[in-house]
């Protein structure tokens, strides 16, 4: 008993501090509850803003939804770059550049009625056509072009306007 009797003696005789003491200890307890409880009210709000218009959905089923739509938004992407690599390589094989020149095939022609046309694909693959005017008559030439050459001999005009359409990009 005697050490109960001195407890309480110093409890009683310190009782101010002991108090102070207290007050601190629950002061720090609601500092940590309003913490807490502001916390819990942001992480609240987050919720509410993420299951906005939700209703009788559960995440699980949402997320599901999400990923087939992921899954079919992919299949598009695929099928957009295979439609983009055929238009490619399709487009390399379209005339795509050219090279024109006009010029008087004869002295006593004017207005440069005679010309020369090239007309490349990508690859510099395609057709030079000749077109060569005089008072009394026209003649229309073409000339097959691989990797910009020709196994057939070309005039000056129509070197000059294949030269034009190789260095076109």
């Amino acid at each position: 008993m005697d050490e109960l009797t001195v407890l309480s003696n110093l409890i009683m005789g310190n009782l101010q501090y002991v108090l102070l003491g207290m007050t601190i200890m629950i002061l720090l307890a609601l500092i940590i509850f309003i913490s807490i409880n502001v916390k819990l009210a942001k992480l609240n709000k987050r919720y509410r803003t993420m299951m906005k218009g939700m209703e009788g959905v559960n995440v699980e089923q949402m997320l599901l939804a999400h990923i087939e739509e992921v899954k079919q938004g992919q299949l598009k992407i695929d099928s957009l770059i295979k439609d983009c690599e055929r238009l490619d390589s399709i487009s390399k094989k379209c005339i795509q550049k050219y090279g024109i020149i006009r010029f008087n095939a004869f002295d006593d022609m004017g207005s440069d009625l005679s010309f020369a046309i090239a007309l490349l694909d990508y690859q510099n693959n395609g057709i030079v056509i000749s077109s060569i005017y005089s008072r009394s008559d026209s003649h229309t030439y073409a000339k097959p072009i691989i990797s910009g050459e020709s196994s057939y001999f070309l005039t000056e005009e129509e070197k000059q306007a294949l030269r034009q359409a190789i260095e076109k990009k």
